[in-house]
């Protein structure tokens, strides 16, 4: 158990957190959920003894031990990867440690033989013995091989050090464990695979992660950090979602009799709970849902932008046809004489490796990047781009009215349509006039929407288009896009939003592709004869 006693952090300029006071249980996973600058990562800074709180403080039970996922991807270049894994038990490295330079001095005294005699039964208690083979295991299943365990963390790709710090805060069965965005980096199949263990995990898990799909899977509370305190919610993030709006709409409703409202709220509960689907984290959740408190279920106060696109017309027959495309990174083969064909209503997710060869792809239908082959847009197409380095977009030091009022049409370049435009985009009042070059990631690619909003193309080619956005803002993009009549390229790591708006699949390798159309993401995973086909295609 992890319990937070009247915890505050005060900066010069504001008040982060106020008197907040919870008990994390094990058995449950906690989604510490909040707008974009509430807080979370700090919270989770201050739960991990990174910062000190200006007030109060965080305990635990006794012998009880708290397990960080860091992203410090470069502070073990120079040790052994299954040595990284075991240091996720400091104490049971630090013995092995200690124990093995015992044995390895040439003039072995008694007072060595009485000291290695202790460390060895504490190395035993501390399940010493199968820790190595324990290690290796977890770094199979996060798709590390065993030819890699001996190797230096300066040898992996960034990707492969990202699962590697991952299976270091896994190690060891922690009593609590903390994870700030696991999934960032991950593939696929070491997405699902993390999943199954935290459903299974017994003990007490606090995540941080924009993937809502990953929040429902796994989270048995909602922990909502808002107006400086941390509320506690029972379900995962779509109950909370869900229950918060509904609230809200019945607060509002003046005429609705208090009955009326108190029905409608618990048949919300019952519903709910009878979706919940067979697992071990949805039972656990189905059990508390049922129990719930009705006064439990309140509005939240988060906002959520206002995303629209409209293309100004629609496409003919053709929109787009790549053929024997090949790209060339520093002399590096990243694609290799791809070809496919788009058709119009097409919602395309490309579906890579990694995100070079997705971001590879992008740039060069785009133009953006050098390439060989042929690439042909219908000539009734308009394409709108998102890439995901906006950095020289937003180069210049224009206002952020200023910056989208170039894309304006001249019945929309008036400084009240974009206001009240950007209004809707969350940027209130004197926020319009702020510079372009100082906005947050967030803020930035809410921004470049505005801008393919205006623009009213037909095709939209988003790169990792979540990528900085907070949960609110994710949803209003996933409902834009899925109502969107045009056609959209996107790559992305969020399963819901590939899930809910692809219509067509395409997987890259640097030998070819994996063509799915008509499939949603869904059917694509748990197609065991395409997954084979993928996993033999990314392994040549």
């Amino acid at each position: 158990m992890l319990q937070v006693s009247d915890i505050s952090l005060q900066f010069s300029d504001r008040k982060l957190f106020d008197e907040v006071n919870i008990k994390f249980l094990p058995g449950n996973c906690y989604g510490l959920i909040g707008a974009n600058g509430a807080g979370k990562s700090t919270f989770l800074k201050i739960l991990a003894g990174d910062i000190e709180p200006s007030t109060g403080h965080t305990s635990m039970g006794p012998d009880e031990r708290m397990s960080i996922l860091r992203q410090n991807h470069f502070d073990y270049e120079e040790v052994p990867v299954l040595d990284v894994v075991l240091m996720g038990h400091q104490r049971l490295y630090d013995v092995k440690v200690e124990k093995d330079a015992i044995y390895m001095k040439a003039d072995f005294t008694d007072e060595d033989g009485m000291r290695s005699a202790e460390l060895e039964g504490e190395f035993a208690e501390l399940g010493g013995w199968e820790a190595e083979s324990d290690a290796a295991q977890l770094l199979q299943n996060l798709g590390i091989p065993d030819d890699l365990h001996l190797q230096n963390m300066s040898e992996l790709t960034n990707g492969e050090k990202v699962k590697v710090l991952l299976a270091q805060a896994l190690f060891g069965k922690p009593d609590v464990l903390l994870l700030d965005e696991p999934t960032n980096g991950l593939d696929i199949q070491s997405i699902n695979w993390l999943e199954e263990f935290l459903i299974n995990f017994e003990n007490t898990v606090i995540v941080v992660s924009h993937d809502r799909h990953f929040l429902n899977k796994v989270c048995t509370h909602m922990a909502d950090l808002d107006f400086g305190k941390i509320k506690l919610f029972v379900g995962n993030y779509d109950f909370w979602k869900e229950s918060s709006e509904l609230a809200l709409k019945l607060q509002g409703d003046a005429n609705r009799k208090a009955e009326e409202k108190i029905k409608e709220l618990q048949d919300f509960i019952a519903r709910f709970s009878a979706n919940a689907s067979k697992s071990k984290q949805a039972t656990s959740r189905k059990k508390m849902l049922d129990k719930i408190e009705l006064d439990e279920i309140v509005p939240s106060s988060r906002k959520y932008p206002f995303i629209n696109f409209k293309p100004d017309r629609e496409i003919g027959n053709d929109l787009l046809k790549v053929d024997n495309l090949s790209v060339k990174i520093d002399g590096e083969v990243i694609l290799d004489k791809i070809s496919f064909i788009l058709n119009p209503g097409d919602k395309t997710a490309f579906i890579g490796q990694n995100d070079i060869q997705t971001t590879a792809l992008i740039r060069a239908i785009m133009g953006d990047i050098a390439y060989t082959g042929e690439v042909k847009w219908g000539v009734t197409t308009s394409q709108a781009y998102l890439p995901k380095d906006n950095s020289r977009d937003f180069a210049g030091g224009e206002t952020i009215l200023d910056w989208l009022r170039q894309f304006a049409s001249k019945e929309e370049d008036d400084n009240t349509f974009l206001r009240g435009f950007l209004g809707r985009m969350l940027f209130s009042g004197e926020e319009v006039n702020k510079s372009v070059n100082v906005l947050s990631g967030g803020e930035k690619v809410r921004v470049m929407l505005s801008k393919l909003m205006l623009l009213k193309s037909n095709v939209l080619v988003l790169d990792d288009p979540t990528n900085h956005l907070d949960l609110e803002s994710i949803s209003s993009l996933n409902e834009g896009l899925t109502n969107y009549k045009g056609s959209l390229l996107f790559a992305s790591h969020d399963h819901e939003f590939i899930q809910t708006i692809a219509n067509h699949i395409i997987v890259l390798s640097k030998n070819g592709v994996i063509d799915r159309i008509d499939e949603t993401y869904d059917e694509f995973l748990e197609n065991e004869e395409v997954q084979a086909k993928v996993k033999a295609l990314w392994a040549d």
